[in-house]
Formats: structure tokens, C-alpha cells, sequence
């Protein structure tokens, strides 16, 4: 089986919501374009400058795992972001300019113990992703089977909240990727490492409640807690889902 591109998706707020793409153009050294260009800051932050900033600054699934249960869809014209959990319902805002409406939709599945969100900043191109680099994120299809069947459950894929999602290869191939290229579609990445994974993975994505200890189960099965790879874009170009994958010597 060739491996080839099965699922795009991105997440324009950073740990609010995933969004499935039909195409997207790789743009060079930047992340799928309106990924993660928004993060929601809390009451604990330490930001320095208007840049990146590490994730401990933002409200995430690991530490608030309601999170994880809201999908999102971006229109790119109006920049208006619409967002939809079980709980919740549904809200359109405009996140630089809406801030207020969006931290009261959001407020009634915050955790009490948690700092409260306070804010909405953005980082275009580089993006609010888990590296220091503007990365876009590749997840196998085997390699989740395959922990699946450790984990003793279907382990969805929204659980990773990946960019691009590959099937047709070995469970863990992809790690044998990592300081090499791949072409996918038209575009070139560089793999720069593998993804160390938090406890976002242990929810559902679908209720919002964690239910699977994952981070032990990939200790356990493979001693370490790494799930799919980080890669940098090198050549532009065009990824849809059926484009195939080749890997360069």
C-alpha cells in the first residue's frame, strides 16, 4: 500500500476546536496557514513580547480537558471563527476584536482549580504551535491502531490534534523520518523530531471527559511518550487528501 494523505485539519485557536481541511497550501517555513494563529491566555501567564510563547502561558486540554470537544470552522475572509461544544452550544466571533464574548462562552467548562482564560493573542505564520519553530505536525493511522490495540480502545484521532494524517505505512515508521525530507503532494518537509505528547490525549474527544491513561500506555508498550512527528516546511506546495507520500534519500 503506497502511504498517501487521509485527513487535514487545523486548529485556529490554540487547544479550541479542530477544523477538517479538503486542501491546504504548505506555505515555507510557516505552519498550515490559521493554525494555532490564536492562543487564550490565563490568569497565571508569563509572556515576553508579542512572539511565541511556550504552551504553560495558554488554556489547553491537559490541564482543562473540556476543552477537547469543541470543533471549530475559520472563515478566512471575515476572520470569524465559529465554535461548537456539546455543552456550550455554539458561538461566531471575531477573536481580535471579540475577546469578551468568547471568554464568557467559554467560562462554564473551565476547571475552578484552573487559572482563569483572560485574553486572545495571535501569532501569525509562526503560530502558537508546541515548538519554538513554525511546525506542522504528521500522525500515522498504524501507529494509533497499533496503540489503540495497547490502550484496549479506538483511539480517535482528534486526541492529537495533527495537521496531516498518513495511512499505508508501519506502526511507527514515521520515526525513522526524523533529519530526513518527505515530499507530500507538492510539498517538502524536513523532520525535525518526534511529538512528546501531554495529558490532552487522555480525553475523549467527543465527551471532553478523560478516559484512557495514554501516556502510561505508551510507556508501557514503548517506553516513551511520543506520538507522530514535527516537520518544517522546505519547498511550498499544494496537500490533499490521496496525495502520496515519498520519502528522500
Amino acid at each position: 500500500m503506497t502511504p498517501a494523505v487521509t485527513d487535514l485539519w487545523r486548529h485556529p485557536i490554540k487547544a479550541h476546536g479542530r477544523e477538517a481541511l479538503t486542501s491546504v497550501r504548505l506555505i515555507e517555513a510557516s505552519t498550515v496557514p490559521h493554525d494555532r494563529t490564536w492562543a487564550v491566555t490565563h490568569a497565571g501567564k508569563r509572556l515576553e513580547g508579542a512572539g511565541w510563547a511556550h504552551c504553560s502561558n495558554f488554556t489547553r486540554g491537559a490541564k482543562s480537558p473540556s476543552l477537547m470537544a469543541i470543533t471549530a470552522t475559520f472563515d478566512e475572509a471575515s476572520e470569524t471563527i465559529s465554535l461548537a461544544h456539546p455543552r456550550l452550544g455554539a458561538i461566531s466571533f471575531r477573536p481580535d476584536h471579540e475577546s469578551e464574548r468568547f471568554l464568557a462562552w467559554i467560562a462554564p467548562i473551565m476547571p475552578a482549580d484552573r487559572p482563569a482564560p483572560t485574553g486572545i493573542v495571535r501569532v501569525a505564520r509562526q503560530g502558537m504551535t508546541d515548538t519554538p519553530y513554525p511546525s506542522v505536525s504528521i500522525l500515522n493511522h498504524a501507529s494509533r491502531r497499533a496503540f489503540g490495540q495497547k490502550a484496549g480502545r479506538d483511539l480517535s484521532m482528534h486526541r492529537f490534534r495533527g495537521n496531516i494524517w498518513l495511512d499505508g505505512l508501519a506502526p511507527w515508521e514515521e520515526f525513522d523520518w526524523v533529519g530526513r525530507r518527505i515530499r507530500i503532494g507538492a510539498a517538502v518537509l524536513r523532520i525535525e523530531e518526534p511529538t512528546g505528547r501531554c495529558l490532552a490525549t487522555a480525553v475523549d474527544p467527543e465527551t471532553g471527559r478523560r478516559d484512557t491513561d495514554t501516556l502510561g500506555v505508551l510507556e508501557t508498550g514503548w517506553g516513551h511518550t511520543q506520538f507522530g512527528v514535527y516537520g518544517v516546511v522546505e519547498e511550498a506546495g499544494e496537500v490533499r487528501p490521496g496525495d502520496t507520500v515519498d520519502v528522500q534519500p
